[in-house]
């Protein structure tokens, strides 16, 4: 679909598009990173979007008459809570972005490139 797209895009433009993508992905990643450890509520966004992992049926104990103990910490949040975790969240969930981050690297790198072609910052007559 949008993986032959990005790489005839790669070949008409070269540096200018692999710099407009990983440009995007920083962005993204620093983003993820500063929303990941200013403790975005992260299930709340998955229900908005109706990707919830599991409901409040499915994690209810078969005895109800057990004595309530600590809540479970979500694994997320334990892997959040740390520096290298958080990050490594950043970086997983800019993976998953993949499907937002092309099109929006094909959109931007056409002007972009004429942008720079106009400042006489690339040489090629795009």
């Amino acid at each position: 679909m949008s993986g032959g797209r990005f790489r005839e895009l790669i070949k008409k433009y070269g540096k200018v598009a692999i710099g407009v993508h990983v440009t995007i992905s920083a962005a993204s990643i620093t983003g993820l990173y500063v929303a990941i450890r200013n403790n975005v509520d992260v299930e709340a966004i998955l229900e908005k979007f109706h990707m919830a992992a599991a409901s409040e049926k499915d994690t209810a104990t078969a005895d109800p008459t057990a004595a309530p103990e600590s809540a479970p910490k979500n694994r997320t949040a334990q892997l959040a809570a740390t520096a290298g975790g958080a990050f490594t969240l950043a970086l997983l969930c800019n993976k998953a972005l993949i499907p937002v981050r092309v099109p929006i690297t094909l959109a931007l790198t056409p002007p972009i490139a004429r942008f720079l072609a106009r400042r006489k910052i690339i040489k090629t007559g795009v």
